[in-house]
């Protein structure tokens, strides 16, 4: 199954390229955030999960991006099958543009091959704004460009598989599935196209019980744009301390540092971007994570059983 990791990093390392034009933001955190690009990983860990992140992209430039992300998921047990539902909240803001999504997502688990494999779908609307009174046309009496705040809204769809095994996962997804297409005004109008995500991971255990390499992979293309982030990190576990710090690639786009831990039973990691452009290394992106997880035993109706966090 290691082979099998490796190819996935390699089709990665392949496919990467600028992502300048994509809708959808990235989040350094992505491996702690797969329900935000992959409905099927919600309540993938058997755990109450909440998940906050903020994104202050290019730092020092005019109207540059920040995203701010907040997201649910838990398991649930009927049945006798094993759910996961999930709700998750976006507000992104690029210059003129603020783009927002809340969305509510299921996922189907059914225990396969010594794993468990899971099919989920994700409902959300879309709500964008264009601030017309930000823009600085060459020709202000422009009709075709709002001079107002003019907003629209529209339904957005994914979906996506997930598989996970022992230590070692894949998922494949698709955000915008139905290609939605947002009036704004009478004058304007955004086109979301698809996005496709491929996503893996491998626990390395070391020989030192407390010390463990989680490599994970993300990769997307939304039918014009590439980007793949290749990742690891060394993490420390010891009762309920865990620290961990670790770096990401992304081909032709940067290089990302991590550091992180666990502060009183919550999670807490920050990460700085470092774009291989022509941005200064003052002008990299800021990411700020925030979690909170606590384990539900499923088997008992009626009952929680809750523990401490354990993050890795």
């Amino acid at each position: 199954m290691f082979k099998r990791l490796i190819l996935i990093f390699t089709l990665a390392c392949l496919i990467g390229d600028s992502v300048k034009a994509q809708y959808d933001p990235s989040y350094s955190h992505y491996w702690a955030m797969e329900s935000s690009f992959n409905p099927a990983a919600v309540g993938k860990d058997n755990k109450l999960n909440v998940v906050g992140a903020y994104a202050l992209d290019f730092a020092g430039y005019e109207h540059n991006p920040n995203t701010f992300y907040v997201g649910a998921d838990m398991p649930l047990y009927f049945m006798k099958q094993y759910h996961g539902v999930g709700v998750s909240i976006l507000n992104d803001k690029l210059g003129a543009f603020t783009h927002q999504r809340v969305a509510g997502q299921y996922a189907f688990r059914q225990n396969l091959w010594g794993g468990m494999v899971s099919a989920g779908v994700q409902v959300g609307m879309l709500f964008e704004k264009l601030d017309g009174s930000k823009l600085d046309p060459e020709e202000a009496s422009d009709p075709a460009l709002s001079q107002s705040e003019v907003n629209g809204n529209g339904l957005d769809l994914g979906a996506g598989l997930y598989y996970t095994h022992r230590n070692w996962y894949v998922g494949a997804s698709v955000q915008h599935l139905n290609s939605p297409l947002v009036e704004l005004g009478e004058t304007n109008e955004l086109q979301i196209n698809r996005t496709y995500y491929l996503t893996g991971g491998y626990n390395i255990k070391l020989r030192n019980p407390f010390l463990n390499i989680p490599t994970s992979v993300l990769a997307r293309y939304d039918g014009t744009r590439y980007r793949a982030d290749i990742t690891a990190r060394l993490v420390y576990t010891h009762e309920k301390k865990v620290l961990y710090g670790g770096v990401s690639y992304s081909p032709t786009n940067s290089v990302t540092a991590y550091v992180g831990g666990t502060f009183h039973g919550i999670n807490v990691g920050y990460s700085y971007e470092m774009y291989t452009g022509t941005a200064a290394f003052k002008n990299g992106s800021h990411g700020l994570f925030v979690s909170y997880q606590t384990d539900i035993n499923l088997q008992k109706k009626g009952r929680n059983k809750h523990k401490s966090v354990r993050f890795l």
